[in-house]
């Protein structure tokens, strides 16, 4: 049997990106306090995310997109040994491109930095009335905050448009943002009431 840490570990060694411990037990806590039942994951890699979620309680169900093909099936197969396929429902595409049905208390954006802006927008419209959007990795290993710690030019680029989101979070008329320093920088966005 697939134990959540070998996943854990696995996607660690190969470098694919994972919430930082730290963040994921901020997250999961959240989750629970808040009753969070429906949630909308943005960026599915190999399943740990939405496993942890699942596992949390037996009435969450959780909806994850993922782009890339070869880490779609991946985590078909994590949460399939998980005996979760019931709750944890994986759509493989372009967040961008492919529309989900139903509405989320949680939406959770943790795919592609440089579209963090187009993503928010999209999926706005489809939180329930008292729902959030939780980004994850706004302080992107501290070089948001120190762009001067990069020398490489995509790196300093996707950094500009982590930037320019958190502006856009900052700004926002319709959502009040709360920024959390909890991994790898969180922020939770809830729609400011009329």
């Amino acid at each position: 049997m697939v134990l959540i840490e070998d996943i854990l570990k696995n996607a660690r060694n190969r470098h694919i990106p994972v919430m930082l411990d730290e963040g994921m037990e901020f997250l999961l806590k959240y989750i629970k306090e808040n009753n969070i039942c429906n949630i909308l994951e943005i960026g599915s890699a190999v399943g740990y995310s939405a496993i942890r979620f699942a596992l949390l309680k037996d009435n969450i169900k959780v909806t994850s997109i993922e782009i890339n093909e070869e880490l779609h099936h991946e985590a078909l197969a994590n949460v399939t040994s998980f005996g979760l396929g019931d709750r944890i429902n994986l759509i493989l595409g372009d967040a961008l491109k492919i529309e989900v049905d139903g509405n989320y208390d949680l939406i959770f954006i943790d795919a592609a930095k440089s579209q963090y802006i187009n993503f928010f927008e999209k999926y706005k419209n489809y939180l329930t009335p008292n729902g959030v959007i939780v980004t994850d990795n706004l302080s992107f290993h501290g070089l948001v905050e120190n762009p001067t710690l990069t020398h490489n030019r995509n790196t300093r680029q996707l950094v500009r448009k982590i930037a320019k989101y958190i502006d856009f979070l900052k700004e926002n008329k319709e959502f009040e943002t709360t920024f959390y320093h909890k991994g790898d920088g969180i922020s939770i966005s809830r729609r400011i009431a009329k």
